[in-house]
């Protein structure tokens, strides 16, 4: 389905939605909307699918990175001041949770893959170093294999933004499901991700201890959940301590539901996706003008969230002024973080910088037909012979 102007938009969700009406009516039928019931289904599913054993469902992947720094401040006595390593090429958010954490970003460059580089990481990496935030761009990993390695031999934490990551695969040599290279995975489920809700997210960690501490800080440091204390009979428990100062960061049973039914096509969903790219890829190939962002040779199969090209030459606010002109409505992923006033000022990232100015990101969407995609191919290489 399009949507009702027929233009073509760089994103657009598909929703299962009579499947997806039938498992919220479950909860309002059982009285119970919040978290638990469908919350812990959902984690158990998601664990199962992944292989990321512990699990917990959050409000959006923006609250999960920031207690998976609030939670390695808390256990591994990290300091006010103390410096991760991250990239400016990223959604604001993942670097406004370091700055909500007290904690600085110190940022890297990016390869051709914009994901993080590991020769700039390890030439960022300084005695007040904690962690890494890796993300995965357009659900690329990029060098995680190497990133996990340098982390690892300098006794610092990796944290995972997974946000457009979730069904990407990793190691072709013996495939599995990204985020078992990391301290902490976080995974977007935002309206318009590859498994949309309307906002959640799932935050995974290799430590048991991290997750118990995260349920606790994620229901406003309270030791119970309110699921958790009512019995089956349904009395209710009413006791409770409050061991930390907490978040209300959890996420709920209506957004559980709707993730629920979409994780079961979420594999056929995001070969839908490659799909999509590889008519791209074909429609593309004979113009030498346009060039593609390459997923690595550790992504086995991305989740391709996102089509990503850039051109050398054409100014990108003239490629996308001319996609404007034919109802096609592209995106840029993303603006270069040190724009923005509390990130500067601008140090020398070359290939930051010279991405951040050129990429663009062509439709890609479940409701897109080839049709479709051939109209976005044609109206770029129209653009490109015009101004030849």
């Amino acid at each position: 389905m399009k949507s009702k102007d027929d233009s073509i938009n760089v994103f657009l969700p598909k929703f299962r939605t009579e499947e997806i009406l039938d498992e919220i009516r479950i909860c309002l039928n059982k009285g119970w909307t919040g978290m638990g019931f469908k919350t812990n289904e959902f984690e158990n599913n998601w664990s199962e699918y992944t292989g990321l054993k512990y699990s917990h469902f959050l409000s959006s992947n923006t609250v999960g990175l920031h207690l998976s720094l609030e939670i390695f401040k808390i256990r591994y006595g990290w300091k006010s001041g103390d410096e991760i390593i991250t990239t400016p090429l990223t959604f604001v958010s993942t670097n406004h949770a370091v700055l909500y954490s007290g904690l600085k970003p110190i940022f890297a460059d990016v390869d051709d893959t914009l994901c993080l580089d590991p020769l700039s990481v390890i030439n960022k990496i300084s005695e007040k170093t904690r962690a890494v935030i890796f993300v995965g761009m357009g659900g690329n990993a990029g060098s995680l294999d190497k990133i996990k390695k340098i982390c690892s031999d300098k006794k610092i934490k990796l944290i995972l933004d997974a946000a457009h990551m979730a069904g990407t695969y990793v190691n072709p040599k013996n495939p599995a499901h990204v985020g078992h290279e990391a301290d902490a995975t976080i995974f977007s489920f935002q309206a318009v991700k590859n498994l949309p809700t309307a906002d959640s997210g799932m935050i995974c960690f290799k430590n048991v201890k991290d997750l118990n501490l995260c349920k606790k800080l994620s229901w406003l440091g309270i030791d119970k959940d309110t699921f958790s204390r009512t019995s089956t009979t349904g009395s209710y428990k009413w006791d409770y301590d409050v061991p930390h100062v907490g978040f209300k960061y959890h996420g709920n049973s209506i957004m559980a539901s709707i993730g629920l039914i979409q994780l079961k096509y979420l594999d056929e969903d995001n070969q839908r996706r490659n799909d999509i790219c590889k008519l791209y890829d074909h429609l593309l190939s004979d113009e030498s003008k346009i060039k593609k962002i390459e997923t690595s040779d550790y992504t086995h199969k991305s989740s391709r969230h996102l089509y990503q090209v850039f051109l050398h030459e054409l100014s990108r606010q003239k490629i996308l002024n001319n996609f404007y002109k034919n109802n096609i409505f592209p995106g840029v992923h993303y603006k270069d973080n040190r724009n923005y006033q509390m990130y500067g000022p601008i140090q020398d990232l070359p290939k930051v910088e010279y991405y951040s100015d050129r990429i663009i990101s062509l439709p890609l969407h479940l409701n897109m037909t080839d049709s479709d995609v051939e109209k976005v191919a044609t109206c770029l290489l129209g653009i490109i012979r015009t101004n030849e």
